[in-house]
C-alpha cells in the first residue's frame, strides 16, 4: 500500500497495529485491548484525515497509482459482458481512449473514457491517458453507434489533457474535441458523464458532454491542472498549491457553481482503499441516473441537455 504525504500518520498507526497483532500471535500476552484501542485511534484519524482535505491533497489522491482507471470499473461493473470496439475508421486505434459495448444487470450501455497505464510499460502503451485526435473520433464513432441502436452513453473521464504533440496538432486535435462537443449536444440517447480521476481541460470535454455529470469525491475537473496554472502564473510549480485552491476544481466546488449534477462519495481513504465498494457505488450511481433519464424523448434530451450548457456561466444584473 502506498500512502501519500498527509497519509502518514494513518500508516505510522497501521504498522503499530499490524505490530502489535504479531505480538499477540507469536507470544502469549493479550494484546487484545491494545489492538483494539489502535484500531479505534485508526478509525478516527482517517476520518479526521478524509473529512478535511483541501485542493491539492484531493489532486493527489484523484493520482494515487492505486486507483482504479476506466478498464477497472468496466470489467468489474460489466462482469464478463464488456466488449471492447477499435478504431476511428479513419486514421487508427488509440489505446487512450477505450470504447465498447456492456452491460450493467440487463440494461446495455455504450462505454467510453480515458485509460492510463499502471507502470511504466503499459502508461507509455496508453499515452499517459492522453488521447490523440483519433482517440475522440473513435469515442464520436461509437457515439454514434449508440445513437443508431437507442444505447444510452456513459463515459469515463480521467486524462491530464489531450495529447499534445505536434502530430496530434496536424491531425486536427483541436477540431476533434470541437466535434465532439457539439455532435454529443444534439446525441438522441442519454449520456451520462463520470469523472473517475483527473478532468484537465479540453481533454476531458471532448467526451465530457452529458445529460447528467458525476465526479467522484476526490477527483478535479478544471480547465488546466494546478501546476500548469502555477508555472503560467508565477514560472514555477512551487505554488500549485494555492493554484489549486483558486482553480476552484474539486468536487464540492464544481457542484456549487452548478458545473456538475452529483457527487458521488467514495470509501473512507479513496476509490484505491476498497475498490470493491466503489465499483459497486459507481454502478449504483449510473443506473439510477439512467432511470432519470430513460423516459425522456430524443427531442427532450437534447433541449435540455442545450439548455444546461448554454446555461452555464450567465449572470444576472439587478
Amino acid at each position: 500500500m502506498e500512502y501519500l504525504e498527509f497519509e502518514l500518520p494513518i500508516k505510522e498507526l497501521q504498522e503499530k497495529y499490524e505490530q502489535a497483532c504479531v505480538i499477540g500471535e507469536e507470544s502469549e500476552v493479550d494484546v487484545s485491548d491494545t489492538c483494539k484501542q489502535i484500531e479505534k485511534k485508526l478509525r478516527e484519524t482517517k476520518k479526521d484525515i478524509y473529512k478535511n482535505l483541501n485542493a491539492w491533497q484531493r489532486v493527489q489522491l484523484s493520482r494515487h497509482p492505486n486507483r482504479p482507471y476506466t478498464l477497472d470499473y468496466i470489467n468489474n461493473i460489466c462482469k464478463d459482458s464488456f466488449l471492447e470496439l477499435h478504431g476511428d475508421r479513419n486514421f487508427g486505434d488509440d489505446k487512450a481512449m477505450i470504447g465498447g459495448l456492456g452491460k450493467i444487470k440487463d440494461q446495455s450501455f455504450m462505454f467510453i473514457g480515458q485509460q492510463k497505464g499502471f507502470n511504466t510499460k503499459t502508461r507509455q502503451y496508453r499515452n499517459f491517458g492522453m488521447a490523440n485526435p483519433e482517440g475522440y473520433r473513435k469515442a464520436l464513432r461509437l457515439m454514434k453507434k449508440a445513437e443508431k441502436f437507442n444505447i444510452p452513453v456513459v463515459c469515463f473521464v480521467d486524462t491530464p489533457g489531450a495529447f499534445p504533440g505536434l502530430e496530434a496538432e496536424e491531425r486536427g486535435q483541436g477540431e476533434a474535441i470541437a466535434r465532439n462537443i457539439y455532435e454529443m449536444t444534439q446525441l438522441e440517447v442519454p449520456i451520462i458523464v463520470v469523472i473517475i480521476g483527473e478532468g484537465a481541460s479540453g481533454g476531458a470535454l471532448g467526451i465530457g458532454v452529458g445529460d447528467r455529470v458525476l465526479m467522484l469525491e476526490n477527483t478535479w475537473y478544471s480547465v488546466i491542472s494546478p501546476e500548469s496554472c502555477s508555472s503560467i502564473l508565477w514560472r514555477s510549480w512551487e505554488h500549485k498549491e494555492t493554484a489549486a485552491e483558486a482553480l476552484k476544481l474539486t468536487a464540492d466546488d464544481m457542484k456549487s457553481l452548478k458545473l456538475i449534477d452529483k457527487i458521488v462519495n467514495e470509501p473512507i481513504g479513496g476509490a484505491h482503499s476498497d475498490k470493491d465498494k466503489t465499483y459497486k457505488i459507481v454502478s449504483k450511481a449510473i443506473l439510477e441516473t439512467f432511470e432519470e433519464l430513460k423516459n425522456l424523448s430524443p427531442e427532450e434530451l437534447v433541449e435540455k441537455r442545450i439548455e444546461k450548457y448554454v446555461g452555464m456561466g450567465e449572470l444576472k444584473e439587478r
